[in-house]
């Protein structure tokens, strides 16, 4: 006689329950992995080099390094557009900052034992087509062509704040502490350019501050 499908589920569980002696098993050996039980304690539980998180954080890496060399390539045709003096400066400052960025990129690479990839990244790549349309499509001189230099590149730098907040997550997870504290110190420097952006917008341009 056929057994049933409750029948079978519970010959199912009493075998993994012996094989497991009552325990949850890490999830290299947890048959059961792609439906994890409601009480299984996902922070005691070890990682396996195959849940692809090690992979995914060098890609990552990959990803925005080319977009910090993108964007040093860049940033000197938007400065060289606005026509607000503290605009300018801002974004001069950022360039400083990005060559920085890179840099401790290069250092996380190093501390990894790899040598420093590029992966090409097509979301900066967007952003930046998004900087030169704004450019490209407002005239020189006008407050138009000012604040759409500031929305492309807090679009940049939401970008950079989204994609940083998560490797330094994924880095904290792997247990790359040193990598982890690098990379706080871009995704700070991040925040202030992105601070910085919108208060020239809106007392230099949009005159919020009167």
């Amino acid at each position: 006689m056929a057994k049933s499908s409750s029948q079978k589920k519970t010959s199912s569980n009493t075998a993994f329950s012996k094989k497991t002696n009552g325990h949850l098993k890490p999830a290299k050996d947890n048959p059961s992995k792609l439906k994890p039980t409601k009480d299984a304690d996902m922070d005691v539980m070890e990682l396996d080099p195959s849940d692809g998180l090690i992979k995914l954080f060098t890609d990552c890496l990959k990803d925005i390094y080319w977009a910090e060399n993108h964007l040093i390539k860049a940033l000197p045709k938007m400065a060289k557009a606005t026509s607000i003096k503290k605009l300018e400066q801002a974004i001069q400052h950022h360039l400083a900052q990005t060559r920085t960025h890179a840099e401790r990129l290069e250092q996380a690479f190093e501390l990894l034992g790899k040598a420093p990839q590029a992966r090409k990244c097509d979301a900066m790549e967007g952003l930046g087509k998004e900087g030169e349309a704004a450019i490209e499509n407002t005239d020189t001189d006008t407050p138009a062509r000012n604040l759409g230099i500031i929305m492309a590149s807090q679009k940049v730098e939401h970008y950079e704040i989204s994609s940083y907040s998560g490797i330094i997550k994924l880095a904290d997870t792997l247990g790359y502490a040193e990598i982890s504290d690098l990379l706080t110190k871009t995704l700070n420097e991040e925040l202030d350019s992105e601070a910085l952006l919108a208060d020239i917008a809106a007392n230099e341009i949009l005159n919020e501050g009167n």
